[in-house]
């Protein structure tokens, strides 16, 4: 059986990785991946992380580019990819347009779709926007669907989608942070590489980890988050760490609000799953980490026994705040 399994973002990178490397190795299956560089820089530094080096790569990336843009270059970048390899099926992940377009595109040539993270649901198609639309639709367009909670499953099947479609796998991000964890105990080189580009710490301050680059906070979300920080930053007991997703639309309030102004923030280029276990073990792990929408990265700091606060309002991705070590704000 030919496999494609086709992303395009860091996030779907990381939480693919561990599917990726497992298929490799598994007898009666081929695998290849296929790439769309929605994200070019951010996807490029996880493929290096993970050593996957894709058959093919649509590489649609372009400046300020829209969702429109997303949509069509995938549509018409994958048929090409479908004719020279004939897969017998796909693999997507997640909520990206990357997902949903390359979902569509492999329905019009009548090819099979798994697809990995099934079932996650806010109950709000504009929040999060547009990764409701988007994995409502990728669902839809599956044959197989690997929810990664009970509740993803219970989603699925109210929505009338057939129990033996679906399997409830957990969530691929865990492996991926463990393999994390294992590549750095066994390359010392890698290590003390990542540990070089973070910043000098107080241990006496309490730690706070924040992420942030949900769509949906574009604009006035994001500028309230950052006067938040701004308050924050100005205690004598705190020190924040913010890896800055390189999205315009995120580096420009925070470079306005937060450029330079405390002292007690330190601002990271957005660091990928080894930076972040790494980060955890050169803290000696964090007491809280404070999430402005960046799902992958809490559950992160939930499997490492990190309390963790989301600026999402539990939209995102609810459910998964159950065992009281996640909690919504704002």
């Amino acid at each position: 059986m030919r496999v494609l399994s086709v992303f395009g973002t860091r996030p779907e990178a990381i939480k693919m990785a561990p599917v990726v490397t497992e298929l490799a190795v598994r007898d009666g299956i081929e695998s290849f991946v296929c790439v769309s560089a929605q994200h070019r820089d951010m996807l490029d530094q996880v493929l290096a992380v993970f050593e996957i080096d894709p058959e093919f790569d649509l590489d649609i990336m372009t400046h300020g580019q829209t969702l429109e843009d997303i949509t069509t270059a995938v549509l018409r970048g994958l048929p090409p990819v479908f004719k020279e390899l004939a897969p017998d099926r796909i693999l997507v992940h997640g909520d990206t347009t990357t997902t949903m377009a390359a979902s569509l595109a492999a329905f019009y040539e009548d090819i099979p779709v798994g697809h990995v993270e099934a079932g996650l649901r806010s109950g709000n198609m504009m929040a999060p926007w547009p990764e409701e639309m988007n994995r409502r639709v990728t669902d839809t367009l599956c044959d197989l669907h690997f929810a990664p909670t009970q509740s993803a499953r219970q989603n699925l099947l109210r929505e009338g989608i057939g129990e033996n479609g679906i399997t409830v796998t957990g969530n691929t991000v865990i492996d991926a942070l463990f393999t994390a964890r294992d590549r750095l105990a066994e390359d010392g080189g890698l290590a003390d590489s990542v540990l070089s580009g973070l910043p000098a710490l107080n241990p006496e301050r309490q730690l706070i980890l924040v992420t942030g680059h949900r769509r949906e906070n574009f604009g006035d979300g994001f500028q309230r988050i950052c006067g938040a920080l701004a308050e924050l930053g100005t205690r004598p007991d705190v020190e924040i760490v913010y890896p800055v997703h390189l999205n315009p639309n995120v580096q420009a309030p925070v470079h306005d609000i937060l450029g330079g102004r405390l002292p007690a923030l330190r601002r990271l280029d957005g660091p990928g799953a080894v930076d972040h276990h790494r980060f955890r073990r050169h803290t000696g792990g964090s007491p809280v980490a404070r999430q402005a929408g960046s799902g992958h990265a809490g559950r992160h700091r939930a499997a490492g026994g990190r309390r963790c606060r989301h600026g999402a309002s539990g939209r995102h991705r609810p459910g998964e705040n159950r065992f009281g070590d996640r909690a919504a704000v704002g």
